[in-house]
């Protein structure tokens, strides 16, 4: 973290707090060795810390340390002490279900049971070993639950495993059971949970792991010679396996042999092997897809099967296969604003104008992606943004001042100061659970104040009511932003969501790949482009400097922007994906609209990505008073690949 960053989060973690334990000036350089400590595991250099911690404002976090590296043999008692005395705080809740886990696999149920563990819970491992305690309890207690988590292409955790063996002994498991979880191992392409269940010694219809070896080496040959056990249950789940790894290696090796032995069979494995074919060829863009969704009959299977349909069929621009995908959708899947959207063109198309109006009215309130599409589909778009009405807070000091003096959003301020995130991003969100707008706005104000502009985007975007888009849209860094913008011949809008979308404008942010700075450049790529632009004065240590980083950020964009027909979707999935990817993605023959390129990005993030970046883009020039682009004419349309993938990826650094 820069040095003016942690200066100004200091001052507001200091100016705001209340009466408490003077903190000594060395304390935190003493909470960051007892983080290492933690985190090496070294138990002895973490206890001689902890006692001149223990009036740090984080003292909580350093007990929490201590008790998680002893968790396994702490004592109940001393553990529902630090429970009790941080109550409602993310370290307790993170603590108690760490200690019901070492609970249950121990085997300790009594003390599992009065510290909670029965309580419902998302968290697969902790709902497994309550099933456990309950099946103690009650060997007839029905385990419904059990069974969902049992159908999963996943792993799951080593605390379900009693459970699961318990069902397959009483009967509520069966071969059926094994059969669909191998199938969705397979689709999953997860090899280690495939293998694990094929050979599992408790079936007797079992394989070798040989097999399935053999299978993952060369699987489009083992699907072609068809040495299966077509009769037997295993064989056929060993044909779909061969099937999932050969369509992912090679499409069309996988669809010869698949026409080879398909008719040995069962109708609906059959089906669903067309499908599952069907599915690789549209999440590869290959133009005959559709027509293999076709082969598997009526819309149906997964909802990653349905939406990857409706995608080939977007990308065919076959409207009634789009709108008979969606139709057949679940009812949550189909409220996604994507597809909202697109039922509403597939209505269009089929001159169902009121409906189709319908569909895009639902969308009137979205500011993302496919509400501003929706608006121009309504000839609404410069209407929707002007009626963007921001209805900001006007804070006194005292109510900031009172504010930036709780506990917990001092604790999220000093977790954030000392380079802790994610513990500071969960005390922030905690901090906020629940809050009306107006504190929303009122922490979205402070924390700009404090220059803690990702909480302050994070805050401003929760409101429901009463909304200030310039809180949700900030634009700081306003001097090297415009510099950029000028520099490198690049819309400042554009510039500016791309870095929202990138860092959420946090300078000295670092990815788990090494993506640094606002515009979160790899160390290689700052160092390209430094070179493209003859900067001999540059140097690693830089990369994180505000004007260099958006100076060489908007350099990068610009580059792929220029060589990918100055199409802003295009670069920014280059930017995202790299431009071999991007380019391999357009189509092969017609041009394609943009937005419907866009929803046929195979990687889930990139397509993600590609959309916020162009929709902040549109919501920015709103912000920063520039004319109104419509969000269409962005995307404009994408022409068929020019120079190759390859061509273009050994440009890229």
């Amino acid at each position: 973290m820069t040095v003016a960053r942690r200066t100004v989060l200091a001052l507001f973690v200091l100016g705001t707090a209340v009466a408490s334990t003077p903190l000594r000036a060395q304390s935190d350089a003493d909470l960051r060795q007892a983080r290492e400590a933690f985190d090496r595991g070294d138990k002895r250099r973490l206890d001689a810390l902890a006692p001149a911690l223990q009036g740090h404002l984080l003292a909580s976090y350093v007990n929490y340390w201590q008790l998680k590296l002893r968790l396994d043999d702490a004592d109940p008692a001393v553990v529902r002490a630090f429970l009790a005395a941080n109550a409602g705080t993310p370290v307790a809740e993170r603590l108690r279900s760490e200690w019901l886990k070492s609970l249950a696999r121990r085997g300790n149920w009594g003390d599992f049971a009065v510290d909670g563990g029965l309580a419902a819970t998302d968290d697969v491992e902790l709902t497994c070993a309550a099933l456990q305690y309950r099946r103690q309890l009650d060997p007839a207690a029905p385990l419904a639950r059990a069974r969902t988590l049992w159908l999963t292409g996943q792993s799951t955790p080593d605390l379900c495993d009693p459970v699961f063996a318990a069902m397959f002994a009483g009967g509520e498991l069966g071969d059926a059971d094994r059969q669909a979880r191998l199938r969705l191992a397979a689709e999953a392409g997860n090899l280690r949970l495939f293998q694990a269940l094929a050979t599992d010694p408790a079936w007797s219809d079992r394989v070798f792991a040989k097999d399935v070896t053999a299978i993952d080496r060369d699987p489009v040959r083992a699907l072609s010679r068809g040495e299966f056990a077509w009769k037997a249950p295993t064989g056929r789940a060993l044909a779909h396996y061969a099937l999932e790894r050969a369509a992912r290696k090679d499409l069309a090796g996988a669809r010869v042999a698949w026409l080879k032995w398909r008719e040995r069979l069962p109708a609906d494995e059959r089906l669903q092997g067309n499908r599952r074919l069907a599915y690789h060829a549209a999440r590869q863009l290959d133009p005959a897809a559709l027509d293999w969704f076709r082969e598997a009959g009526a819309p149906g299977g997964s909802a990653d099967e349905i939406a990857w349909r409706a995608r080939a069929a977007l990308r065919a621009r076959a409207w009634p296969d789009v709108l008979a995908a969606i139709d057949a959708m679940a009812p949550a899947d189909a409220d996604e604003p994507a597809w909202r959207y697109w039922k509403g063109r597939a209505l269009a198309a089929a001159n169902r104008a009121v409906e189709a109006e319908a569909s895009y009215a639902t969308l009137t309130r979205d500011l993302g992606f496919y509400g501003l599409l929706a608006a121009e589909a309504r000839g609404q778009g410069v209407q929707q943004l002007e009626s963007l009405r921001s209805d900001p807070i006007l804070p006194d000091p005292a109510a900031l001042a009172q504010f930036g003096a709780r506990a917990d959003v001092r604790r999220a301020l000093k977790l954030l100061e000392l380079d802790l995130r994610p513990d500071g991003i969960r005390e922030w969100a905690a901090a906020l659970r629940k809050a009306p707008d107006d504190t929303l706005l009122l922490a979205a104000e402070f924390a700009r104040r404090a220059g803690v502009f990702d909480r302050a985007i994070n805050a401003a975007e929760k409101t429901a009511q009463r909304h200030d888009y310039t809180l949700r849209y900030l634009a700081p860094f306003r001097a090297e932003f415009a510099a950029a913008s000028r520099d490198q011949g690049l819309e400042e809008a554009l510039i500016y969501g791309i870095a929202r979308q990138e860092s959420r404008f946090v300078p000295d942010i670092v990815s788990s790949a090494g993506a640094v700075g606002l515009m979160q450049l790899m160390p290689g790529t700052a160092r390209w482009v430094a070179n493209k632009l003859g900067r001999a004065d540059y140097s690693p240590a830089a990369i994180a400097n505000v004007p260099i980083n958006t100076q060489f950020g908007a350099y990068y964009f610009r580059y792929w922007h220029d060589r990918l027909d100055q199409r802003p979707a295009l670069a920014a999935a280059a930017y995202n994906a790299g431009p071999g990817r991007a380019q391999s993605w357009r189509p092969a023959a017609a041009p394609l609209e943009g937005a419907i390129w866009v929803e046929t990005i195979p990687f889930n993030e990139t397509r993600d990505y590609v959309k916020k970046v162009l929709a902040n883009s549109v919501l920015y020039a709103r912000m920063l008073g520039q004319p109104y682009v419509p969000l269409t004419d962005r995307l404009g349309v994408v022409t068929p690949r020019g120079a190759d993938a390859a061509t273009l990826a050994a440009q890229a650094p």
